[in-house]
């Protein structure tokens, strides 16, 4: 699929077949996450590819309940670990949250030209997605995404993006 065609057709899916996603899509998307640009290369992230039932639904329960999400046939969970950066004067030890959100944007986008639906998650208790996992102390999760064939949904342009001149200037 031709890139801005991925980029302008990308949706938010909230409905996912039951068709598990082939073990060579899973391993293109997530190695379009692993390639991706990080500060002086650190790659302080993890992806949890979460496939076993009772773990996604568990993990769903730390996502306000919405049990939607645990029935993709995966949930990808991004994971950063901290370190001391300061990006920008005033991230400090948090900068990871830039890197991996670069890796899962490659995921979501990989994931979209492959023909599979995501949904970034962003509301989220840590805690409880951090427990439901295992997870350390030292890690923190950045979003997470149901990966599947969308059941419902289409990839379509969305018409209702602000014009380019309400969101570029030149200076």
């Amino acid at each position: 699929m031709e890139f801005y065609e991925v980029i302008k057709t990308r949706r938010s899916i909230r409905s996912y077949k039951k068709t598990p996603v082939p073990e060579d899509v899973l391993t293109r998307v997530m190695e379009a996450a692993r390639i991706a640009p990080s500060g002086h290369n650190r790659q302080f992230w993890k992806f949890y590819v979460v496939e076993v039932a009772d773990k996604k639904q568990k993990v769903a329960e730390g996502c306000a309940g919405r049990a939607w999400i645990g029935e993709a046939p995966i949930i990808v969970v991004a994971v950063g670990q901290k370190y001391q950066y300061n990006r920008g004067g005033y991230m400090g030890e948090m900068s990871f949250t830039m890197d991996v959100s670069i890796a899962f944007t490659h995921l979501i986008l990989a994931a979209r030209a492959e023909g599979l639906g995501t949904c970034w998650i962003g509301d989220f208790s840590n805690d409880k997605v951090k427990e439901a996992l295992g997870l350390s102390e030292e890690e923190y999760v950045v979003a997470l995404t149901p990966l599947g064939y969308p059941d419902k949904g289409v990839f379509s342009e969305n018409m209702t993006r602000k014009s380019l001149d309400e969101v570029m200037e030149r200076v």
